[in-house]
């Protein structure tokens, strides 16, 4: 199965890795058929062990408030649909007419439970030093980027929750870069559902996406009732925290101009 050479890992048996992709709605058309449903239960306490082990050992001069902190800026739905996408997961899940025609192969919470139920199916498989390997591989970098710092900078991540809560959809990001390598300058605007919402500048990709997001968060917040800093009267959008997203991000209320836009999804890149 082309799934598994996606997660570099080839099952001893495959049938596995098929039920961590039949949702519900495709068991209620093939009666006798297993859901995932129990793969993500499993998945999700292998998943949350995996992670916590790995901080506590990786980490150990982080008090237990900041472990609990890296770990749930990992182990979430937002960040598990997002790296289902990533995988590719929607294309080889096993789902109903009518969820296969209302976009449920996009949809987030569908995506983060088979990423969990995917999980299940290779500690099974596999056992714990195979799940560990698949987690670890999956969300390292996003466990190292957290444990570096307070995740209330991280506006791409609070984005990302929101917009999996409210609309269950992910935001994407359409970068542009100008200038010389040396002095490299980037626009990020953020889409969700077909709205601009936010525009950033940087000296990075990531500083402009950061950018970009903490605008768009804070319109949307701004939206319900006050969550958040309401858009600045005088420009349209959010006024800028204390702290920048990155030492060099900006935020812009007009749109990036140039060359066509690099469309991304919202990977912590």
């Amino acid at each position: 199965m082309e799934l598994s050479k996606r997660l570099g890992r080839a099952f001893t048996d495959p049938e596995l890795l098929q039920r961590a992709m039949a949702h519900r709605s495709w068991c209620a058309e093939n009666p006798g058929a297993g859901s995932n449903e129990r793969l993500e239960f499993l998945g999700d306490a292998v998943l949350g062990l995996v992670v916590t082990a790995h901080v506590y050992r990786q980490y150990p001069d982080l008090p237990e408030g900041h472990l609990a902190q890296v770990r749930a800026s990992v182990v979430n739905s937002a960040t598990l649909a997002e790296t289902a996408e990533g995988l590719g997961l929607g294309a080889y899940l096993l789902l109903g007419k009518g969820e296969d025609q209302s976009s449920g192969r996009e949809k987030p919470t569908i995506l983060a439970d088979a990423m969990e139920a995917v999980i299940g199916a290779v500690y099974l498989d596999g056992g714990w030093e195979a799940a560990e390997d698949l987690v670890l591989g999956l969300l390292g970098d996003r466990i190292s980027e957290a444990a570096a710092g307070p995740g209330a900078s991280d506006y791409k991540t609070r984005l990302q929750e929101l917009a999996a809560r409210q609309f269950e959809e992910l935001p994407r990001y359409e970068v542009v870069g100008d200038g010389p390598d040396h002095a490299k300058h980037f626009a990020a605007t953020v889409m969700l559902k077909g709205e601009a919402l936010g525009v950033g500048h940087g000296r990075s990709k990531k500083q402009a996406e950061q950018a970009a997001a903490r605008v768009a968060w804070e319109t949307l917040a701004a939206r319900n009732d006050g969550l958040g800093p309401a858009p600045s009267p005088e420009t349209g959008t959010a006024t800028a925290p204390a702290t920048a997203p990155g030492a060099d991000a900006e935020v812009a209320p007009g749109g990036p101009a140039g060359p066509a836009p690099e469309q991304t999804d919202d990977a912590g890149a």
